[in-house]
């Protein structure tokens, strides 16, 4: 009889212990499965985060600015690189200029596809020192959208941007003379539908 109850009760601990371990089990899939959720929504939310602050030298997206431009000058240096696999050449026309800080101003890059194909590419972009970014306003500009390029193709394409007066404000930046923009275009990944050029003239 004893021997009966013992074996009951170990019966019952091996099923609580089974139990247990498919909770636990559960909850690790489930802990995962999560963790992958947020790593996915995470890339077009901390994308967003940065076009909006400037953070990690992103740039910011905004409107023609209501202040005019102050005395003083920063000189933008223009910086271009192509990833390995697509075809392109890919320059800025010219590697700098110097801007009142608050003005309007208007920079030009080329891009040529040196291939007999078709490409479709995107370009990512961020600004030097990466404190910059949060000052440094674009109106217009070719990364904003999926570029396509004819067999032998040559695209000027436009960035028009201004420096936030606010950068005079900022105790770490005071004597900042030089911001690098610098873009990297990537092929496409989903070519699958009509690309949008940047106001830009074909050559």
């Amino acid at each position: 009889m004893d021997a009966g109850k013992a074996e009951r009760r170990a019966g019952n601990g091996r099923r609580t212990d089974g139990r247990r371990h498919l909770v636990v089990a559960s909850a690790c899939v489930a802990f995962i499965a999560a963790m992958v959720g947020v790593t996915y929504a995470s890339v077009p939310l901390y994308a967003m985060f940065c076009a909006l602050t400037g953070f990690g030298g992103a740039t910011r997206v905004g409107a023609a600015p209501t202040a005019g431009p102050i005395e003083r000058e920063i000189t933008i240096r223009f910086d271009a690189n192509v990833a390995p696999g697509l075809p392109w050449a890919f320059a800025p026309v010219e590697r700098d200029v110097t801007v009142k800080v608050g003005a309007t101003s208007l920079a030009h890059y080329t891009a040529a596809n040196r291939s007999s194909s078709e490409t479709h590419a995107n370009a990512t972009y961020n600004v030097s020192p990466p404190q910059a970014g949060a000052y440094f306003v674009k109106l217009q500009c070719f990364c904003f959208d999926e570029q396509t390029l004819a067999p032998n193709e040559k695209l000027e394409m436009p960035v028009v941007f201004y420096v936030d007066p606010a950068i005079a404000q900022d105790p770490d930046l005071k004597t900042l003379t030089d911001i690098t923009l610098s873009y990297t275009f990537f092929p496409a990944k989903t070519p699958d539908k009509p690309a949008v050029r940047a106001s830009g003239t074909g050559g």
